[in-house]
């Protein structure tokens, strides 16, 4: 094979951030790596209609999902808010079927997870999807094991990634699976990110989730918790800041927050060290104490429960970025 057959599957209503991430990443490759077998990425929709892809923009298809033949090398279905009228869309779903069997490697970004499981290429697969939508994917495939949290999954042949510009990790990781990392970091450079964030990193940090929620308790007690991470934020301890019994207080971040206060305890503190281990050149005893984990052992546990790779791993993937040493 002199090429590396690509196609991406667009709708209407796709987005195009979910396209673009993978057909910018993969053409940068083509530019800049020389390669022997180059990607040829090709945009198929159902009749070769055009993509809308939001107001104002539309993307012309390059062929039509139903003339397109094997062999693939990597088929990827694109999200978007009209990614359920795809889902059921019977030709989208026959011939993303077709394809996926003469495909070395099937993808989906984001929402373009309902199109994979409407196919049936989820089953009894574990898989990742928008955080906003998973729960609903879940619900509509029992069969399948959703995760909300990675920015990327790989289960055999088959990837999934998570919102938008997860898209752009997943086609990172291609790269480095097809032609070594050194090409992923110089691609990476070019489009001026990160190599590429761990697919197991979760697509919500305490940097991009939502603020705290108006319920002036619960916003007291996280406002309490990220300034004190490294003090007492026991159960006990929050009730008397917020006030509250501690059963009540589990209630209200039930409601408004998603989880107890406990598991927002730990995964507050693992975002946090999981900054510091990118951005600073502390030791990791020093990252975990500052963390509040009681030592580094626990604070590798925390990185492997919720990252996948224990901090010391999580800080080479990340290399690069320029670190500081905080004052004490």
């Amino acid at each position: 094979m002199d090429a590396r057959p690509v196609a991406i599957v667009g709708y209407d209503d796709a987005e195009l951030l979910d396209i673009a991430c993978v057909t910018t990443t993969l053409g940068m490759a083509n530019g800049i790596g020389d390669l022997r077998t180059p990607y040829r990425v090709t945009v198929v929709s159902p009749g070769r209609l055009p993509v809308t892809c939001g107001p104002g923009l539309v993307l012309q298809s390059g062929q039509a999902l139903e003339r397109l033949t094997g062999p693939v090398d990597t088929l990827i279905v694109s999200g978007g808010l009209g990614h359920a009228r795809a889902a059921t869309n019977p030709l989208v779903i026959a011939h993303v079927q077709r394809l996926a069997r003469v495909s070395r490697r099937v993808a989906s970004v984001c929402t373009g997870a309902s199109v994979l499981a409407a196919a049936g290429l989820l089953d009894n697969r574990r898989a990742t999807t928008h955080w906003r939508f998973a729960d609903a994917l879940a619900a509509q495939y029992p069969h399948i094991e959703v995760d909300p949290d990675p920015i990327y999954i790989r289960d055999g042949n088959i990837s999934t990634a998570a919102g938008v510009t997860s898209a752009l990790d997943l086609a990172l990781a291609f790269v480095q699976e097809d032609h070594g990392v050194e090409l992923a970091r110089l691609v990476a450079r070019n489009l001026v990110t990160y190599l590429q964030r761990p697919g197991n990193q979760a697509q919500m940090s305490m940097f991009t989730a939502a603020p705290p929620p108006d319920h002036d308790v619960v916003r007291r007690t996280v406002d309490h918790i990220n300034a004190n991470l490294d003090g007492d934020v026991s159960m006990a301890a929050l009730a008397r800041v917020a006030g509250v019994s501690p059963r009540h207080l589990t209630r209200q971040f039930l409601t408004h927050v998603g989880q107890t206060p406990g598991r927002f305890v730990r995964h507050a503190r693992t975002a946090a060290a999981a900054h510091l281990v990118v951005t600073t050149s502390l030791p990791l005893p020093s990252v975990a104490a500052r963390c509040g984990f009681g030592s580094a052992e626990t604070l590798r546990l925390a990185f492997l429960r919720r990252y996948g790779i224990p901090p010391s791993r999580y800080r080479d993937v990340h290399g690069g970025t320029e670190r500081t040493t905080p004052r004490a």
